[in-house]
């Protein structure tokens, strides 16, 4: 029997069931018609080869919610294009009410890519969106491809679910390139704490090592980490929290989720993980 997980693209399946599983609640909160196709067989195979598969939607659920509530207050606030790294199965351009001005741009893996063009061909986006398929880990490229869509936009680049795979220096060598394209003003990206990682990595087992795809990137100083490159955090958002607004945390740890989170340079060894909204300071 082959490995479920055989690539970093095929962690988007599993996010995709469970946005399918949300959309299908009578109190969803919010609707992807398209996750449960996208999703496929395969995906419901990697959850069913997770221990305890679906018992962690809910931070995957109240991840795609901030990211929404982010990308939403970004297009009320005037920003025309969102750059959208590691774009996976995203089906934003499509599910949200956006301008048919603004310009979306996903970017991701040949293969990825070509299976959303599949996928999505018969769907039509609610604004004018674009993809590329790049490898992000090759910087000459992704350099050359960051200043071609830059094109004087007000942009909102985010990255969910791209970070935390990332070795130390290449998410800092992505974050200094990113502060220095024009009118790259705001970026968001989900971030994690070193007991958070320690916690993922203990419950998967040897699921994304061994696909090659281990989760590695959960910096002891939190968003500051950012600072030496170009990023100043301006807003934290807990995903355990946003989850317990939803009423999605399940009743074995919701007494963990009612007690008060430290702020962000108090966590220490806080298992805290959430979405980020970080400032360009270069330009």
């Amino acid at each position: 029997m082959g490995l479920p997980i055989t690539n970093i693209s095929d962690t988007a399946l599993w996010v995709a069931v469970y946005r399918a599983d949300e959309s299908d609640r009578p109190d969803a909160a919010f609707y992807d018609p398209y996750a449960r196709q996208l999703a496929g067989e395969k995906g419901e195979k990697v959850v069913r080869a997770m221990q305890d598969g679906r018992a962690n939607s809910w931070s995957f659920v109240a991840r795609t919610v901030l990211f929404d509530r982010i990308v939403m207050e970004h297009v009320a606030a005037g920003f025309n294009q969102v750059v959208n790294l590691a774009s996976g199965l995203d089906t934003r351009p499509y599910r949200l009410n956006l301008p048919s001005s603004l310009n979306w741009i996903d970017i991701d893996l040949p293969a990825i890519v070509d299976y959303m063009n599949e996928q999505m061909a018969i769907h039509t986006p609610g604004c004018l969106l674009q993809r590329y398929a790049m490898d992000l880990s090759k910087r000459k490229e992704r350099l050359a491809l960051f200043h071609a869509i830059a094109k004087e936009k007000r942009t909102l680049v985010m990255s969910e679910g791209l970070i935390g795979y990332l070795p130390e220096e290449e998410a800092g060598s992505l974050a200094y390139d990113l502060s220095h394209i024009p009118g790259f003003e705001h970026w968001a990206l989900d971030l994690m704490s070193p007991p958070i990682l320690t916690l993922i990595n203990r419950e998967m087992g040897t699921l994304l090592s061994d696909a090659d795809t281990p989760l590695v990137f959960a910096p002891e100083e939190g968003e500051d980490f950012f600072r030496l490159f170009g990023w100043k955090a301006i807003a934290s958002y807990s995903k355990m929290k946003t989850a317990l607004s939803m009423n999605r945390v399940p009743e074995n740890i919701r007494s963990f989720a009612e007690l008060p989170e430290p702020d962000t340079h108090h966590r220490g060894n806080f298992p805290w993980s959430g979405v980020c909204l970080f400032e360009n300071t270069i330009q």
